[in-house]
């Protein structure tokens, strides 16, 4: 299994390139600001063929290179419906403006194929299995994106912007809530091994025992403590 990753743009955002091994198929998740440079640069380095982009979530610093990564490579983008809008109004998602002179660096809009995401949805691509979790919290759209472990790496799970190393994402834009968020961690993140590595957003990767034994939203909660949300 080849994982490769690189921070990209303004915001730092973590885009990772996945596949069996070098040379073959992959998938790209969260091409965001200024990170279609890097993708091209990983794809020749490991000499890859993209089949699709997968999204966490819609803000623009997950997204913003979407647009001309799918169409260099005419792949389909796959986002969850409730976060769709975010691509073509990357503005309204944040409740605010980004500003002029970054948005004039953008791409705003879909690419020509966008699949939806659904929650418990195993998406079968470069000969790999991902499976989706909607996540809500940080946006109402954000998922997460699991690996299962195979010979070469233990699980793996693409958290977006749900877990940090050390912390949790923020609540406080168009979307954000924090008791859907804390409901999200115990459904999604504690259920899983301590060998889980996980792959953030932003920063350094960590595991799910660390982060269930020293992240102080996940310190002392359970699966069983996710809040019931009369649903």
């Amino acid at each position: 299994m080849l994982i490769a990753g690189f921070p990209a743009g303004a915001w730092g955002t973590n885009c990772y390139l996945v596949a069996p091994a070098a040379g073959e198929e992959c998938v790209i998740i969260d091409p965001g600001h200024q990170a279609a440079a890097g993708v091209e640069e990983t794809l020749r380095k490991h000499r890859l063929k993209p089949v699709a982009v997968v999204l966490t979530h819609g803000h623009i610093d997950h997204v913003a290179s979407v647009v001309p990564v799918c169409g260099a490579h005419d792949v389909p983008a796959w986002i969850h419906p409730e976060d769709r809008y975010m691509m073509s109004d990357p503005e309204k998602a944040l409740g605010r403006s980004i500003g002029m002179p970054l948005m004039g660096e953008l791409t705003v809009g879909e690419p020509d194929d966008v699949q939806e995401l659904t929650d418990g949805a195993r998406l079968s691509l470069a000969g790999m299995e991902f499976g989706v979790s909607h996540a809500p919290g940080h946006t109402k759209g954000s998922v997460t994106f699991r690996m299962p472990e195979s010979p070469e790496i233990p699980p793996v799970l693409f958290s977006g912007d749900l877990l940090f190393a050390g912390s949790v994402g923020r609540t406080d834009l168009p979307g954000g809530d924090h008791a859907e968020l804390l409901e999200s961690l115990a459904r999604v993140c504690l259920p899983l091994d301590d060998s889980t590595v996980v792959l953030s957003g932003h920063g350094p990767q960590t595991t799910i025992g660390r982060e269930r034994a020293t992240n102080p939203f996940l310190t002392g909660m359970t699966g069983a403590d996710a809040p019931r949300r009369g649903m």
